[in-house]
């Protein structure tokens, strides 16, 4: 029994195996640890990180699992899908931090210092593409801030808009997510009581909206 047809089993082991196809396969083109799946007639491809090999079958079966829910649009919890959790949440004590943006440096350690008192270890910190709407995220996996390129060469006035959006993932950083249901909460109620420590949060997205709303009206003229 393959790897796949095992996290199926365990998954759901009132369905018939043999009614589905499916197809498992390494690949370096995603970010660490990470992996999809593909499907259609009864097929369902399953590709993930080449990292994934030589970590425990329990995990990676947890991730299969976590994956296949995607597909099934189920909620069931194993215990090779809590392992799996925790293997995320715990994964970035061993990836190397050597992409860190010299600008997105000394914002995450204006945040660090002023609101977590220096102690978040600095992730990977690096730009992503221009995008308006999602301006940073956190790749947990990755221990990578990506920020969108609208903030790049910002002025020293509109520096404190970097640091919200570097804050929020610095959050995600500290809280991780919790599974709830089949379904990992990344933003929870503790989460969002403490996205309001930082100074002024009532008046920053005001303020950030109006900073994007000039960077789109100088990006559709050419000049940004």
């Amino acid at each position: 029994m393959s790897l796949v047809e095992k996290a199926f089993s365990q998954l759901y082991p009132d369905r018939n195996l043999s009614k589905y196809s499916f197809s498992l396969s390494y690949s370096g083109r995603f970010s660490p640890y990470n992996g999809n799946v593909r499907y259609g007639l009864g097929k369902y491809e399953f590709t993930i990180s080449r990292l994934w090999r030589g970590v425990s079958e329990e995990i990676v079966i947890g991730l299969l699992q976590h994956l296949m829910q995607k597909v099934f649009k189920t909620k069931i919890r194993t215990l090779e899908q809590d392992l799996y959790d925790t293997f995320i949440k715990n994964v970035h004590v061993s990836v190397p931090k050597d992409k860190v943006d010299p600008d997105l440096k000394e914002s995450f350690d204006r945040v660090n210092d002023r609101y977590f008192l220096g102690t978040v270890e600095m992730p990977n910190l690096v730009w992503g593409k221009k995008t308006f709407r999602k301006l940073g995220s956190y790749e947990y996996a990755a221990d990578t801030i990506t920020m969108s390129e609208v903030f790049k060469d910002i002025s020293e006035e509109n520096k404190i808009l970097l640091d919200y959006v570097m804050f929020h993932e610095m959050l995600h950083k500290v809280h991780k997510f919790k599974t709830t249901n089949g379904r990992s909460l990344h933003h929870s109620k503790k989460f969002r009581d403490a996205e309001k420590e930082f100074e002024g949060f009532g008046d920053m997205e005001k303020e950030l909206s109006k900073f994007l709303r000039k960077k789109r009206f100088r990006h559709s003229l050419g000049l940004d």
